[in-house]
Protein backbone atom coordinates (compact mmCIF):
# COMPACT_ATOMS: atom_id res chain seq x y z
CA UNK A 1 0.00 0.00 0.00
CA UNK A 2 1.21 3.50 -0.83
CA UNK A 3 0.79 6.31 1.70
CA UNK A 4 0.48 9.78 0.18
CA UNK A 5 0.27 12.74 2.56
CA UNK A 6 1.20 16.36 3.04
CA UNK A 7 2.33 17.78 6.37
CA UNK A 8 1.97 21.34 7.65
CA UNK A 9 2.71 23.38 10.72
CA UNK A 10 -0.41 24.68 12.46
CA UNK A 11 -0.61 28.48 12.45
CA UNK A 12 -3.21 29.15 15.15
CA UNK A 13 -5.70 27.56 17.57
CA UNK A 14 -8.88 27.97 15.49
CA UNK A 15 -8.80 24.27 14.45
CA UNK A 16 -9.80 23.27 18.00
CA UNK A 17 -13.44 24.30 17.39
CA UNK A 18 -13.62 21.83 14.48
CA UNK A 19 -12.27 18.67 16.18
CA UNK A 20 -14.48 15.63 15.61
CA UNK A 21 -12.50 13.09 17.63
CA UNK A 22 -9.23 12.87 19.57
CA UNK A 23 -7.01 9.99 20.67
CA UNK A 24 -3.84 9.65 22.77
CA UNK A 25 -0.91 8.04 20.97
CA UNK A 26 2.44 6.75 22.24
CA UNK A 27 4.79 5.46 19.56
CA UNK A 28 8.38 4.31 19.28
CA UNK A 29 10.69 3.07 16.55
CA UNK A 30 12.33 -0.35 16.47
CA UNK A 31 14.61 0.16 13.45
CA UNK A 32 15.02 2.75 10.74
CA UNK A 33 17.30 1.70 7.91
CA UNK A 34 15.64 0.78 4.60
CA UNK A 35 12.36 0.09 6.35
CA UNK A 36 11.09 1.80 9.50
CA UNK A 37 9.31 -0.39 12.02
CA UNK A 38 7.00 1.54 14.35
CA UNK A 39 5.02 0.30 17.33
CA UNK A 40 2.13 2.41 18.53
CA UNK A 41 -0.46 2.37 21.27
CA UNK A 42 -3.49 4.38 20.21
CA UNK A 43 -6.07 4.56 22.99
CA UNK A 44 -6.45 0.83 23.78
CA UNK A 45 -5.13 -0.63 20.49
CA UNK A 46 -1.64 -1.87 19.63
CA UNK A 47 -0.46 -1.22 16.06
CA UNK A 48 2.68 -2.38 14.25
CA UNK A 49 3.61 -0.43 11.11
CA UNK A 50 6.34 -0.77 8.52
CA UNK A 51 7.14 2.25 6.36
CA UNK A 52 9.47 2.51 3.38
CA UNK A 53 11.73 5.39 2.40
CA UNK A 54 9.99 8.58 1.33
CA UNK A 55 9.60 9.39 -2.35
CA UNK A 56 8.28 12.35 -4.31
CA UNK A 57 9.93 14.87 -1.98
CA UNK A 58 8.50 13.18 1.12
CA UNK A 59 4.97 13.04 -0.28
CA UNK A 60 4.62 9.24 -0.65
CA UNK A 61 6.01 5.96 0.68
CA UNK A 62 5.20 2.29 1.19
CA UNK A 63 3.17 1.53 4.34
CA UNK A 64 2.03 -1.77 5.86
CA UNK A 65 0.04 -1.73 9.12
CA UNK A 66 -1.49 -4.42 11.35
CA UNK A 67 -3.20 -4.39 14.72
CA UNK A 68 -1.41 -6.36 17.44
CA UNK A 69 -2.39 -7.12 21.04
CA UNK A 70 -1.90 -4.11 23.33
CA UNK A 71 0.30 -6.10 25.73
CA UNK A 72 2.64 -6.97 22.83
CA UNK A 73 2.76 -3.30 21.80
CA UNK A 74 3.57 -2.29 25.41
CA UNK A 75 6.39 -4.88 25.49
CA UNK A 76 7.86 -3.58 22.22
CA UNK A 77 7.44 0.08 23.17
CA UNK A 78 9.63 -0.49 26.25
CA UNK A 79 12.45 -1.53 23.91
CA UNK A 80 12.42 1.64 21.82
CA UNK A 81 15.13 4.28 22.25
CA UNK A 82 12.66 7.15 22.27
CA UNK A 83 8.90 7.41 22.47
CA UNK A 84 6.75 10.14 20.93
CA UNK A 85 3.70 11.10 22.99
CA UNK A 86 0.93 13.06 21.30
CA UNK A 87 -2.78 13.64 21.04
CA UNK A 88 -4.19 13.26 17.54
CA UNK A 89 -7.24 15.36 16.72
CA UNK A 90 -9.29 14.58 13.60
CA UNK A 91 -10.67 17.60 11.75
CA UNK A 92 -12.89 17.25 8.65
CA UNK A 93 -12.44 19.93 5.98
CA UNK A 94 -14.14 19.74 2.56
CA UNK A 95 -14.10 15.94 2.38
CA UNK A 96 -10.58 15.50 3.74
CA UNK A 97 -9.57 14.48 7.25
CA UNK A 98 -6.73 16.52 8.72
CA UNK A 99 -4.86 14.71 11.51
CA UNK A 100 -3.66 17.42 13.88
CA UNK A 101 -0.93 16.07 16.15
CA UNK A 102 -0.43 18.00 19.37
CA UNK A 103 2.82 16.73 20.87
CA UNK A 104 3.42 16.18 24.58
CA UNK A 105 6.48 15.64 26.76
CA UNK A 106 9.80 16.55 25.17
CA UNK A 107 8.05 17.56 21.93
CA UNK A 108 5.50 19.82 23.60
CA UNK A 109 4.91 23.06 21.71
CA UNK A 110 4.94 21.38 18.31
CA UNK A 111 1.61 21.02 16.47
CA UNK A 112 1.49 19.62 12.94
CA UNK A 113 -1.35 18.65 10.61
CA UNK A 114 -1.25 15.88 8.02
CA UNK A 115 -3.74 15.15 5.27
CA UNK A 116 -3.77 11.91 3.26
CA UNK A 117 -4.33 12.14 -0.48
CA UNK A 118 -5.36 9.63 -3.14
CA UNK A 119 -2.60 10.75 -5.56
CA UNK A 120 0.49 12.96 -5.55
CA UNK A 121 -1.32 15.44 -7.83
CA UNK A 122 -4.51 15.70 -5.75
CA UNK A 123 -5.34 19.21 -4.60
CA UNK A 124 -6.77 19.92 -1.18
CA UNK A 125 -8.44 23.03 0.22
CA UNK A 126 -6.31 24.25 3.11
CA UNK A 127 -8.11 25.73 6.10
CA UNK A 128 -7.03 29.12 7.44
CA UNK A 129 -5.26 27.55 10.44
CA UNK A 130 -2.71 25.75 8.23
CA UNK A 131 0.77 27.26 8.24
CA UNK A 132 3.97 26.41 6.38
CA UNK A 133 4.21 23.10 4.54
CA UNK A 134 6.88 20.79 6.00
CA UNK A 135 6.25 17.71 3.81
CA UNK A 136 9.54 15.86 3.38
CA UNK A 137 11.38 17.85 6.07
CA UNK A 138 13.03 15.06 8.04
CA UNK A 139 13.06 16.99 11.33
CA UNK A 140 9.25 16.77 11.44
CA UNK A 141 9.16 12.97 11.05
CA UNK A 142 8.04 11.29 14.26
CA UNK A 143 11.03 8.92 14.01
CA UNK A 144 13.34 11.97 14.11
CA UNK A 145 11.39 13.55 16.98
CA UNK A 146 11.77 10.34 19.02
CA UNK A 147 15.57 10.88 19.03
CA UNK A 148 15.79 14.68 18.66
CA UNK A 149 12.91 16.19 20.66
CA UNK A 150 11.44 19.53 19.65
CA UNK A 151 12.37 21.13 23.00
CA UNK A 152 16.07 20.60 22.15
CA UNK A 153 15.85 22.45 18.81
CA UNK A 154 17.14 25.95 18.35
CA UNK A 155 14.33 28.33 17.36
CA UNK A 156 13.10 27.60 13.82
Amino acid sequence: MQEIERKYLVADESWRAEVGRSMRIAQGYLCSRKLTARVRICDDRGILTFKGKSRDGGLSRFEFEREIPRRVAEHLLCRCDGVVDKVRHLVEVDGHTFEVDEFRGENEGLIVAEVELSSVTERVTLPSWIGDEVTGERCFYNSFLSKHPFKSWKKR
